[in-house]
């Protein structure tokens, strides 16, 4: 099977990428501004603090950092501005408006003072473009708005372009080369990530998140789940005194249209937010498959299949609620939300079958699953806040309730020809599959924070949660007579109850250049897996203690390093230990294992940043020592038909480098990258492997930005992931690239922004996966090149 992939591909991305460098045409009509930018109670300069220069509808149109004697120039086009100072360790500084004009084209703004903050212990906080992204060395924090490539899109779409993160074309994501990532909404979990996996991501609209928290080396204020890490997903609220809102409208090929508006009023002490998001897509996949399978009397039998689906679905979200203000120290937060998809999925599967060669074709069978799926989804949050007079003394109180139902009624219809199209009615197959899945989990989670000293913080908190999960199932096969009978061992239902009571303590403290926290999360998991008609129970309960612990050296304000400590934990949970049998495809099944133990990693990372004049730098090393190892593992037997389920394995160890950084070529032209080595040695020795899996793999991202006059702003953006070896195979390499073009309208209230999402058709995930008796080469390609023109109009924002 040779598999689509066009040539050349990497001279033709680096000519798009570089056609940009055009030069801009000067633009006339130009003002400066100068100043000098110091700490408010030394009066000393601040060398290297940046200074942004948003319109007064807060558009960003320049800016520029100060030199070694705090002071600044920038030049700017006639009108009014306002500027935002900032500078690490110190709070941000908006200035009042002022105006340029062709009568007062120079502006002295005199000493801007910024003061100090106590912000969180350890944390050295580098920013280029606040609107864009914001780095720590745990932590980075995007702000997604600003990404022209997420217009139009999903919360998937917005993972797919962050750093260091990857998302395959089926929706699984992976930090850092792991699949094992703890995904949140809110800081909190969500039925988005429950059933589906974090393919579910693709049901919330781009235009309801605010930004994305990153934290690779998380310490144990956040639940140890997630080996690779914690992606957080904040979605939008804004508490500014009287109305605003935005507006998009959304149009692409393949359709791709919907709706989302995010409202905000607040009047004295109530805050009101709603944000409601309408789409309906459909999406287009196809996929291959070849496949080998050794036989014991020393024949080959080859299997080619090819699948062809269309997934159309209409997806509601609604979110409510409220912040009512007690004082501006004491604020009560209640939410709702509320979200529908309905789905229908048509899946044609035609499976060729040949022995020893293509030269002795015994046949073919055709295969459709029509399936439709329901799945309503709701969430109810109160979280109450209180700040004492001490900066950074505050508690936190919430709890959550989360219910999410699915349906999922399936319709196989299979019929079996000979090399010379003859039917063979009597394999003709009829089948249906009725899959209900339930969860109802409960959430109580209260936070404290205590400084003492100078800079020191104590942090302790609790935290636990109850969760049921119900899968209820039933295949059945149509018989002779035209009635419908159950399929042995496909007529369940599965249950799983699981309890986590946690509890964590922080302390840190600074002295001169050096900082520190160390931490420690106790966390009690009681687990439970029935199977109810079979009278089959599996009760686990473990408790684990997890430590975390951050050393920071502070070279200069804009040079550190961190070395970084944290064990994590990846638990089974519902999909991994459900026995539940997949069956849209006859010939290639997928299930769980109810005799899955924990997974546990032990992780370390040195991080440095450097901020330079025109340039970040951020630099990471790290290593990952992981114990049985949570892995999907592919057997066959010899009639072809293969199985794939999640394993222990013996254990993992990788390590790597990697760097992420941004730097102002031009005024307008700035590029961002990162590039992340590693190295894996994977041991499977457990079941049969007896040689150690070693594989170097990277990934690499480029973004260029450029803004040209006019309101005009373009963005082109490279991805590249190399080939990775698993346990039982590699999956090969990825190259694509998005193009993104938008314009400022409307006296910038509103924005027009065109985006092509893989606009050469690469995005294809291929693989090759092997054992003792069988040799299979995949490749599939779920999500294609995408168009979309999205209007977006902000008031008072």
């Amino acid at each position: 099977m040779k598999p689509f992939y066009p040539k050349n591909l990497l001279i033709l991305s680096m000519l798009t990428l570089f056609l940009g460098s055009i030069p801009a045409i000067a633009q006339q009509n130009k003002g400066k501004i100068r100043g000098t930018i110091v700490d408010s109670g030394s009066e000393e300069p601040l060398p290297f603090a940046s200074i942004a220069i948003y319109t007064e509808k807060d558009s960003l149109v320049g800016g520029g950092i100060s030199d070694e004697n705090g002071k600044y120039s920038v030049e700017l086009p006639f009108g009014k501005f306002y500027a935002l100072v900032e500078f690490m360790g110190y709070e941000a500084q908006k200035t009042k408006a002022f105006s340029l004009t062709r009568e007062d084209q120079n502006l002295e703004m005199g000493e801007i003072g910024l003061a100090t903050t106590a912000s969180d212990l350890g944390e050295v906080v580098v920013q280029g473009e606040k609107t864009v992204m914001e780095l720590s060395l745990d932590k980075r924090i995007f702000n997604v708005g600003k990404d022209l490539a997420n217009a139009g899109g999903n919360a998937s779409d917005i993972l797919m372009n962050l750093p260091s993160v990857a998302v395959d074309p089926e929706g699984n994501v992976r930090l850092r080369g792991s699949s094992n990532v703890r995904i949140l909404i809110d800081g909190k979990p969500s039925g988005l990530v429950s059933f589906k996996g974090s393919s579910g991501l693709r049901q919330l609209p781009a235009n309801m998140v605010e930004r994305v928290e990153v934290i690779t080396n998380p310490s144990a204020r956040y639940e140890a789940e997630g080996m690779a890490g914690v992606i957080n997903i904040i979605l939008k609220k804004d508490s500014k005194q009287g109305f605003n809102g935005s507006f998009e409208v959304i149009a692409g090929y393949p359709l791709n249209t919907g709706f989302t508006a995010n409202l905000n009023y607040r009047h004295n002490r109530i805050n009101w937010f709603v944000n409601y998001g309408l789409t309906y897509r459909e999406q287009p996949g196809v996929s291959q498959l070849y496949q080998e399978v050794y036989n014991e009397d020393g024949s080959t039998s080859i299997l080619s299949q090819n699948n062809s689906a269309t997934v159309s679905g209409l997806n509601n979200n609604l979110r409510g609620g409220l912040d009512y203000y007690f004082n501006e120290n004491s604020v009560l937060t209640a939410s709702y939300l509320w979200r529908r998809s309905d789905a229908r999925r048509i899946t044609d599967i035609r499976y060729e079958d040949y022995l020893n060669s293509f030269d002795n074709y015994l046949g073919y069978t055709l295969r459709r699953q029509d399936e439709t799926e329901d799945e309503p989804n709701k969430e109810a949050i109160i979280n109450y806040k209180r700040t004492f007079a001490q900066k950074g003394h505050e508690f936190t109180a919430s709890f959550t309730y989360l219910n999410y139902w699915e349906r999922s009624d399936q319709l196989y219809t299979q019929y079996a020809f000979l090399p010379d199209d003859t039917p063979i009615s009597e394999d003709d197959v009829v089948q249906t599959s009725l899959n209900d899945e339930f969860e109802n989990q409960y959430l109580l989670q209260m936070d404290y924070v205590k400084p003492f000293a100078t800079k020191g913080k104590l942090e302790t908190g609790l935290r636990t949660s109850f969760r049921e999960m119900e899968n209820d199932y039933l295949v059945q096969e149509q018989d002779e007579t035209g009635d419908f009978v159950t399929i042995p061992g496909l007529d369940n239902v599965f249950l799983y109850n699981e309890n986590i009571l946690a509890a964590y303590g922080i302390i840190g403290n600074e002295t001169g250049k050096w900082s520190y926290q160390g931490g420690l999360r106790a966390e009690h998991t009681v687990v439970e897996t029935i199977l109810v008609e079979t009278n089959e129970t599996n009760p686990r309960e473990y408790t684990n203690f997890f430590p975390s612990a951050h050393l920071t050296y502070n070279v200069t304000q804009e040079n550190a390093f961190q070395l970084s400590y944290s064990r994590r934990i990846r638990r089974p949970v519902y999909n991994d230990l459900s026995p539940y049998v997949t069956f849209s495809d006859q010939r290639n099944f997928f299930s769980g294992n109810p005799d899955l133990n924990p997974e546990y990693t032990d992780a370390f990372e040195l991080g440095h940043i450097k901020y330079f004049d025109k340039a970040t730098l951020f630099s990471t090393v790290y290593f990952r020592n992981t114990v049985d190892k949570i892995e999907r593992i592919r057997q066959v037997n010899e009639e072809g038909f293969s199985e794939t389920a999640p394993y222990n394995l013996t254990g993992e160890k990788s390590f790597g480098v990697e760097f992420s950084g941004d730097y102002r070529v031009k005024d307008w032209w700035k590029l961002d990258f990162n590039a992340n080595f590693f190295h894996a040695r994977i041991d499977a020795s457990n079941i049969g492997q007896t040689e150690l899996r070693k594989t170097y793999s990277w990934l690499f991202r480029q973004t260029s930005r450029f803004t040209f006059g006019e309101g005009w702003d373009i963005q082109v953006r490279a991805n590249y992931e190399a080939k990775q070896k698993t346990a039982q195979g590699y999956r090969k390499g990825i190259f694509f690239m998005d193009l993104s073009a938008s314009k400022r309208i409307l006296e910038d209230r509103g924005t027009l922004v065109l985006n092509v999402t893989d606009i050469f058709n690469s995005r294809i995930n291929r693989y090759i996966s092997e054992g003792y008796n069988f040799h299979t080469e995949g490749e599939s390609q779920m999500m294609r090149r995408q168009s979309n023109l999205t209007f977006a109009y902000r008031i008072k924002q």
